[in-house]
């Protein structure tokens, strides 16, 4: 098999894997209202459960983080993307809030475990094949979401239950999978045992990318978090207009993420971050402000554009630092997971603060938060990372 063709099937298996893991999200996130109204939940204690899941990516994080190195990240991506299928059908299963607070657990650890081995396995694309990818694929992130939270967003108008709706989705998981099962890239090409090898300190900068990151997976995770809760318990909207902040959030990251790797390469990476924490720290407070259903989506919608292209570059400086300054002593797949682990921290305290916080002042401003750390983010980037 040609090089040019290996790597166009790599691409289109990794591609599968971004389309997949953002499907999951976005079918959980546009059913989570109606789970709320079933099990009948305040929002605090819908922000410890959310709370649970960021426990579970936590979980994922480390353990994906060693396995992408010890045994490649191929087969994990692969074996990862099964769990998750099946970790959705148990979430379906949960008729109680311990159930459901227990299926969380393991579908955090699941998203997580395949996102950083999908993402691992990008960077081994992009150093083989010399091109940019990650921005495109976290576009088909972006896309997934858009698409699960579009179906699911039919499924809730329609009173479908939500084990037909996750039974369906898990199918198309498991089958689009097996599918593309060989044409991921040789799991030889990041192997990367650490045994035996000198431990240095983990370099600060890992930690400072993080921290960036961390500024924006807060503002990320509450638009799939509370977009349809406050759409609907604040501004009464219907449960399908509940969803169209998350599906308008999404279709700005897809839209955003596509053109991410021609932008840095023009622009660089710096302007992306400042302009994106302005556009979303200014637009999500302004449609905060204007309040109703369209002052929402103007706000998911600025959220999704300004954001678009952070995470996507955070990841892949991740593994180019530790490919190029740290080659032997840390793999690519723990330079993304040390940063990922600081980043999704966001997810981790966000979900629970904005819930009390919104039984506290209303979640209408209790979502100022991820507006503001947006700004914090766009004002504070260009003097920890300087000006490129």
């Amino acid at each position: 098999m040609s090089q040019i063709r290996q790597y166009s099937r790599a691409r289109i298996a990794i591609t599968v894997a971004f389309i997949v893991n953002g499907s999951m999200a976005g079918t959980f996130y546009s059913r989570i209202a109606d789970i709320k109204e079933n099990l009948k939940l305040s929002n605090s204690a819908l922000g410890i459960a959310l709370f649970i899941i960021s426990i579970g990516v936590l979980i994922g994080l480390a353990f994906s983080g060693k396995q992408s190195a010890k045994y490649g990240s191929a087969p994990v991506t692969h074996y990862a993307t099964y769990a998750l299928g099946a970790s959705l059908l148990i979430v379906g299963t949960s008729n109680n809030y311990i159930t459901f607070c227990a299926t969380l657990l393991v579908l955090g650890a699941c998203l997580a475990t395949q996102d950083v081995a999908m993402n691992s396995h990008a960077i081994v694309l992009e150093h083989e094949s010399g091109n940019r990818y990650m921005s495109t694929f976290h576009a088909m992130f972006s896309l997934g979401a858009l698409g699960g939270g579009v179906v699911g967003g039919w499924f809730s108008q329609n009173n479908v239950p939500l084990m037909k709706h996750v039974a369906f989705i898990a199918m198309l998981v498991f089958l689009s999978n097996w599918v593309v099962r060989n044409w991921f890239l040789p799991a030889e090409l990041d192997k990367h045992s650490l045994e035996g090898k000198k431990k240095i300190k983990r370099p600060r900068l890992f930690f400072i990318v993080g921290l960036l990151g961390l500024c924006g997976t807060i503002g990320e995770g509450s638009a799939g978090d509370w977009g349809a809760i406050l759409s609907r318990d604040t501004f009464n909207a219907s449960p399908f207009l509940s969803t169209l902040p998350f599906i308008s959030f999404s279709a700005a990251m897809v839209i955003g993420r596509l053109f991410g790797d021609r932008l840095a390469t023009k622009y660089g990476p710096m302007k992306l971050i400042v302009g994106g924490g302005l556009i979303a720290g200014v637009g999500l407070g302004s449609g905060l402000l204007i309040g109703g259903i369209g002052g929402v989506i103007f706000g998911w919608l600025s959220l999704g554009i300004g954001l678009a292209t952070v995470i996507p570059m955070l990841f892949s400086q991740a593994g180019e630092i530790a490919k190029t300054r740290f080659e032997g002593q840390f793999a690519a797949s723990e330079g993304v997971a040390m940063v990922s682990g600081i980043a999704y921290f966001g997810f981790l305290v966000g979900p629970p603060t904005l819930g009390f916080l919104g039984d506290t002042i209303g979640l209408r401003w209790a979502m100022l938060v991820p507006a503001v750390l947006a700004l914090v983010m766009a004002l504070g980037s260009r003097p920890i990372l300087g000006s490129k």
